[in-house]
């Protein structure tokens, strides 16, 4: 099992997210804690992916075709750290 913590900006975050986006956090919330960040690489729809610049060492999963969750990964404390879950600017 994985240790999944959140930035404490998260809950307010998500009482403004639309309520089928907030199920699709807890989707992908429940896949880390029980299987660890790669498992979602075996989900295409996740489209999980290493970012780069200013957020290297950051990964980014998709909710939605709007929605990310950026994340970091602790392999030595078992602990994935969200970071935000917004919407996806173009």
């Amino acid at each position: 099992m994985w240790n999944l913590l959140e930035h404490h900006d998260i809950a307010k975050i998500v009482r403004r997210m639309p309520p089928w986006i907030v199920k699709e956090y807890e989707i992908w919330k429940s896949l880390i804690y029980r299987h660890g960040p790669e498992i979602l690489r075996q989900f295409p729809g996740y489209h999980d992916e290493l970012l780069k610049g200013q957020r290297k060492g950051e990964r980014s999963s998709r909710l939605s075709q709007k929605y990310r969750v950026i994340y970091t990964v602790n392999r030595k404390l078992i602990t994935v750290y969200v970071l935000e879950v917004t919407p996806h600017n173009y």
